[in-house]
């Protein structure tokens, strides 16, 4: 009994909240009623500026202009008592005076056409100002784009490049040289042309297998000569350190640190500006060309005699800085 009871109380409330759910669904079942949409963003700083028409306001400073004038004119003639329009009388007024009046009524409109036109000028200047932060703010946006769009398409480029350098076909790994350095002639950066300079060197210091010789066997010197080859353009590359260079490296750091170099022309290469490091590197075999190198503080020194096909220059006893030798001059050790 005490159940039914308690259900018997709670019959009508479940009823109201059944009722009040019902509505609540008709209403937002219903299509013709009007779903309130949220407030518009405020326009941001120096955006959406909207200022009044200038013709309302115009009529509506000019009207209470005239008013005002009429105004004093009335005023001034209730402080006279409203003196008849006569020379003579004791409630008469003269002409001059009147002139007077109508001169004080009229200065008093110029002084508000002048403040109109302070306003209209205070107007056009906010209409300027306004117009010239929406175009800088659309530059903004628009050099923002530029870069996002240049940065995602030079960071393709370098992840496309560095993809070819690691391939295993020589071919590729050519393609992927010139591609890093197109990368970094085309590098807004300093910074990121000598992302580009690390990456070539870091390839350069990368262990390789020795030449096989004539032991070797056909497929093993075809794979040793496109290595080679690839790392010899790499060194071909660098004569972007010469002053007839369309882009030039100049200034930027170059490691050769333990590289092996059996080959390859740095002939007429200017080292200024940067760093240069031949530390722990090795001459062997082929010919490397470092003949009329210009401004080299620090030229790579040799334990020993200079190995077969090292050309190397003769420095002057001046600030270090290299001077070409005579023809008869240049010897290349046997």
């Amino acid at each position: 009994m005490d159940t039914l009871r308690r259900n018997s109380e709670l019959l009508p409330r479940n009823r109201w909240y059944a009722a009040r759910r019902s509505s609540i669904v008709d209403s937002v079942a219903k299509p013709d009623e009007t779903v309130p949409t949220p407030p518009d963003k405020p326009p941001a700083s120096g955006e959406g500026l909207r200022l009044a028409r200038i013709g309302p306001v115009l009529t509506l400073a000019l009207t209470g202009a005239v008013l005002l004038s009429v105004g004093l004119f009335v005023g001034a003639l209730w402080l006279l008592g409203f003196p008849d329009l006569t020379p003579v009388g004791p409630k008469g007024i003269s002409l001059a005076r009147m002139l007077d009046l109508l001169k004080l009524s009229f200065a008093v409109v110029a002084g508000i056409g002048g403040v109109i036109a302070l306003v209209v000028a205070y107007r056009k200047q906010k209409v300027t100002e306004a117009a010239g932060h929406r175009q800088q703010a659309a530059e903004l946006r628009a050099d923002e784009a530029h870069q996002r769009e240049a940065t995602k398409l030079f960071n393709e480029r370098f992840a496309t490049a560095a993809g070819q350098l690691g391939h295993d076909a020589p071919a590729v790994r050519l393609t992927g040289v010139h591609a890093l350095a197109g990368l970094a002639d085309d590098a807004p950066t300093r910074e990121l042309r000598q992302t580009m300079i690390d990456v070539l060197c870091a390839y350069l210091r990368i262990p390789y297998a020795p030449d096989p010789g004539e032991e070797g066997g056909r497929d093993e010197r075809l794979a040793f000569a496109g290595l080679r080859e690839v790392r010899h353009t790499i060194i071909r590359i660098i004569t972007h350190l010469r002053d007839g260079a369309s882009t030039s490296w100049q200034g930027h750091d170059f490691d050769f640190t333990g590289v092996v170099f059996d080959g390859g022309d740095f002939a007429r290469a200017e080292f200024s500006g940067g760093e240069v490091s031949f530390d722990g590197a090795k001459f062997s075999g082929g010919t490397v060309d470092f003949r009329h190198v210009s401004n080299w503080s620090h030229p790579p020194t040799l334990p020993g005699p200079a190995p077969a096909g090292l050309l190397l220059p003769k420095l002057t006893a001046t600030a270090g800085k290299s001077e070409a030798p005579a023809p008869e001059a240049e010897e290349t050790a046997e």
